[in-house]
């Protein structure tokens, strides 16, 4: 049998841009010298409460960590169209969004955040890299609305940034 693919009318394309599938971090020896300690840290903790799944967990993290830094992230696309937002393979309906909102303080934050109104999807965050936010505000203000107060990043994306995660 063979599998159908799902069509989708994404509708008429308005602005396109690439970002990173995730940040690319210049991480110091230092970094990664703090990071073993507290992964070795942990993994004795976790072995000495014989809790093994964390202990996997922490290897885990450990060697994802290693294979980003090695591995350099692929380039996905994103889509404002006329019915929705493409971001590499997900589209997403502006009837599934709530708001958007853009926080803008360049050179190192520019991000696009697309809340949901499902509360299983979560906010997304999309680096707008060198795109004009007020090119970006202009063509999704006729189809969803904008949340003027959120303008700075979320604490996730400033964790990520700090610690370089």
């Amino acid at each position: 049998m063979a599998e159908e693919q799902l069509q989708v009318d994404i509708g008429r394309p308005v602005l396109e841009w690439e970002v990173d599938e995730y940040p690319k971090h210049d991480r110091s020896k230092y970094w990664y010298i703090i990071g073993a300690v507290v992964g070795v840290f942990l993994v004795i903790y976790a072995i000495s409460t014989a809790n093994f799944l964390f202990a996997v967990i922490i290897l885990m993290l450990g060697i994802v960590t290693l294979l980003s830094t090695f591995l350099p992230p692929d380039r996905i696309v994103v889509i404002v169209t006329t019915t929705g937002v493409v971001v590499g393979d997900m589209y997403y309906d502006y009837e599934a969004i709530r708001d958007f909102s853009i926080a803008y303080d360049p050179p190192e934050v520019k991000y696009l955040y697309l809340e949901f109104h499902s509360p299983w999807q979560p906010l997304i965050s999309i680096p707008l890299e060198e795109m004009d936010p007020n090119a970006i505000r202009e063509n999704l203000l006729p189809f969803c609305f904008e949340n003027l107060d959120r303008t700075e990043e979320s604490l996730t994306d400033v964790m990520r940034r700090m610690y370089k995660l």
